[in-house]
């Protein structure tokens, strides 16, 4: 069956939010289990956004725009979240000293999750635009993603006092903000003013930053000193050749 550009952009930009999302729900009954997958499921995601950059945002973005334009733009994507993250974190610690008994990072975190799904979406939706195979990589390494960081906002949130079914309910609906995304770009795209150039920058730079400065030092954080080899640079080169390897099978 042959399926059009912008079904294909629905199909995987809700796949990718919701499988992750219930996988997460169901993981994170067991706590034992959640502890364990948000332990070695942040090295496989590291190791799968680092693929996706270099392997495919990078050669993709590269391929039939400007150099200078995607590179910068990547440079502007990695200093824009630096910027974004400083902010979020000054501002908690200013409102955590000014309102004794409010805890403004709940909003934070469901803001920055609608932020990120929908970066996500349009990442996925010009990739789609670029070719299909291009946009199911990226998909897949989206979802890979997503996991640990359901997982992660998860735990956070139930820690603030939310309920499961509100957190479950919030997540669901940040889900669906890349599917938006995704439709949005997908009409931009096709009046051929899309910056595809600027866009795979972007989605470069922010992947680039979330793994280099986010998921490796906590990667890092939780080794075991006492031992210098352990399963998680294992997971992460597991993540690499995942993403190398379906890059090599969706093109061919």
């Amino acid at each position: 069956m042959q399926f059009s550009t912008l079904t294909y952009i629905i199909i995987f930009t809700l796949a990718s939010g919701m499988l992750s999302l219930l996988l997460a729900s169901s993981i994170l009954v067991n706590k034992k289990l959640s502890s364990a997958v948000a332990q070695y499921g942040m090295p496989f995601a590291a190791g799968a956004l680092l693929a996706t950059v270099f392997l495919d945002l990078f050669v993709e973005g590269l391929h039939d725009n400007d150099t200078q334009q995607v590179m910068v733009s990547a440079l502007i994507g990695i200093i824009v979240f630096f910027m974004a993250e400083r902010f979020i974190r000054w501002f908690h610690h200013h409102h955590q000293h000014e309102e004794e008994g409010k805890d403004p990072t709940v909003p934070l975190l469901i803001t920055g999750d609608v932020i990120h799904n929908i970066l996500d979406g349009v990442a996925i939706a010009a990739a789609f635009l670029v070719s299909i195979p291009v946009g199911i990589v990226t998909a897949l390494a989206v979802a890979a993603h997503e996991l640990p960081k359901e997982i992660g906002e998860f735990a956070a949130l139930l820690g603030k006092g939310m309920s499961r079914s509100r957190v479950l309910i919030a997540n669901a609906f940040s889900s669906l903000s890349a599917v938006a995304a995704g439709i949005l770009t997908y009409f931009i795209g096709q009046t051929n003013t899309l910056p595809l150039g600027i866009i795979f920058g972007l989605s470069a730079g922010f992947l680039l930053y979330v793994s280099l400065s986010d998921i490796i030092p906590s990667i890092h954080e939780n080794h075991n000193k006492k031992s210098l080899f352990d399963l998680q640079p294992i997971l992460l080169i597991g993540g690499v050749l995942l993403v190398a390897v379906a890059t090599m099978l969706v093109h061919a």
